[in-house]
């Protein structure tokens, strides 16, 4: 059993004993520095925080843990419920709100959660603001509110809604498009949020045959949630018996984005960002970013469309420092995140899914087809 506190928040499995495993008193103090962290950085204001989690089973233990903490902070908190990282993300800044909590371990197993961690843009905490923030823990200088001035917390249920309209009115996105190709998908979303999220997206696209495939959000993981081919065998032969267009898998959190093809080979994650920068940058021509850990072929896409190509450390704050450094129109990493500032800064699987519908229904390729068009690299 696990627990690590770094800089890009705390993780950590279920159960066990304190220090050791992502327990209710380890949650406690996280939480309380957190938020004393935020009351030192926005001293004489009543502080505001959202918060939202994935399905998995802990997730509601941990939601109660973390809200009561804040408001014993004398903290307000917006509970956004059932969401995706990138909901969060976006949530924050429209509430105005001082900072955001997601409460995921993204693609790790389900005894794992994790406590992840933004600042009042919506944007995970840099790597200077997670070293204070691991410094305030480490201390464990908390002092609570009395009883008159305890945080309030408000429920929140339309920021899914909202965050689909956004990507619907985006210029990148043809919903008449998508309409006329009459594209049939086949969804895997590991039974966690994206089960309520991603059929919703695709209804407001307008795709023709819409089967889900491990979309009740209970928090059972049917495999591994990574979406790496090994865990997709299931999705594969569900989009041949479909006989359907596309198969799409997104991890718990729904950051992270992977597609099947026709014939029941995985697309690959990598190619995810590729043909999603090759969409937006053939109508735009402009920079990328991606990590270290992504191959050549985003680069290759960007020069052939007259734009620059970076290379980032890996993590995604250092993603999206260098896409605002480099003033990039896309980015992400080769896992499967894309990053579109027009939307957020932050990786996001709906609008990814969005964008490359788009592109798909303006090739009139098969998958397989459109797979061969893109220099073929591999990473090690």
């Amino acid at each position: 059993m696990t627990l690590i506190k770094s800089i890009s928040g705390i993780r950590g499995t279920i159960g066990g004993d304190v220090g050791e495993n992502l327990t209710p008193i380890d949650i406690v103090e996280s939480i309380s520095a957190y938020g004393t962290w935020l009351k030192s950085d926005f001293p004489n204001k009543k502080i505001k925080v959202v918060i939202g989690r994935d399905a998995r089973i802990s997730g509601e233990m941990v939601e109660n843990i973390c809200i009561g903490t804040l408001q014993a902070l004398g903290i307000d908190v917006v509970n956004i419920g059932l969401s995706t990282t990138p909901t969060v993300e976006i949530a924050v800044p429209k509430e105005n709100a001082d900072g955001g909590i997601i409460l995921t371990a993204s693609h790790n197993p389900k005894q794992w959660n994790a406590l992840k961690l933004l600042n009042n843009k919506g944007e995970f905490i840099s790597a200077k603001d997670g070293e204070d923030l691991l410094d305030f823990i480490s201390r464990k200088e908390f002092s609570f509110s009395q009883v008159d001035n305890l945080g309030t917390v408000t429920f929140k249920d339309h920021y899914i809604d909202d965050h689909i309209k956004e990507i619907i009115n985006l210029k990148y996105v043809d919903v008449i498009a998508i309409k006329k190709a009459k594209i049939s998908v086949v969804i895997d979303a590991v039974n966690s949020s994206g089960g309520i999220v991603i059929p919703k997206l695709l209804e407001a696209l307008n795709c023709n045959v819409i089967s889900k495939l491990y979309c009740e959000p209970n928090g059972e993981f049917p495999h591994n949630p990574e979406p790496l081919p090994e865990h997709l065998k299931d999705l594969s032969n569900k989009v041949i018996e479909e006989s359907a267009d596309i198969g799409i898998v997104v991890d718990p959190d729904v950051d992270r984005l992977a597609f099947v093809c026709e014939n029941g080979d995985v697309f690959g994650e990598e190619y995810t960002l590729v043909a999603v920068a090759d969409h937006i940058t053939s109508q735009k021509p402009g920079n990328s970013v991606s990590n270290l850990s992504s191959t050549k072929a985003l680069g290759d896409v960007i020069r052939k469309n007259g734009g620059m190509h970076y290379s980032s450390a890996v993590g995604e704050v250092n993603v999206v420092e260098m896409m605002k450094d480099k003033n990039a129109i896309i980015g992400g990493e080769g896992n499967g995140g894309v990053i579109l500032p027009d939307l957020h800064y932050g990786r996001d699987a709906l609008v990814g899914i969005a964008l490359f519908l788009t592109y798909y229904a303006n090739k009139d390729l098969k998958m397989s087809e459109l797979k061969k068009t893109f220099p073929q690299y591999y990473n090690k």
